[in-house]
């Protein structure tokens, strides 16, 4: 007779959370579910192309970045973010911001006279 009552508990307990579990469960699907952006930036010497582009505030975002002629980096130093980008390979970046704004990146890899101009800006909008 105890088993079955604490089974019966037990059963109980689980289905008077599974509401909850739904709706946790629910969110975390709508938000696998949302489409990434994909965003494609050529880098070369000594230039981003394009070298300014917007993205959406919480929304997942992929950075499709070819680098045509160098080893080049690309950084966001407020975001933390880099990677190196190897000739003739599409790097993949994948990243959701969660605060609007500007983001400015650069190329933090020397690849020349001309490096310091190699930069750009991310514009986070809502």
């Amino acid at each position: 007779m105890e088993l079955s009552r604490r089974k019966w508990m037990v059963d109980a307990v689980a289905f008077a959370a599974l509401p909850a579990l739904g709706a946790i469960g629910g969110r975390a699907l709508a938000q696998k579910a949302r489409p990434p952006q994909v965003v494609k930036l050529v880098a070369q010497k000594f230039q981003y192309t394009p070298n300014e582009f917007e993205v959406k505030v919480g929304q997942p975002v992929v950075l499709e970045v070819r680098s045509l002629d160098f080893i080049h980096g690309f950084n966001i130093p407020e975001l933390k973010m880099r990677a190196d980008l190897l000739p003739g390979t599409v790097t993949k970046i994948r990243f959701t911001i969660e605060k609007p704004g500007v983001y400015d990146f650069l190329c933090d890899n020397f690849c020349g006279s001309g490096h310091e101009e190699m930069s750009g800006r991310m514009v986070a909008k809502r």
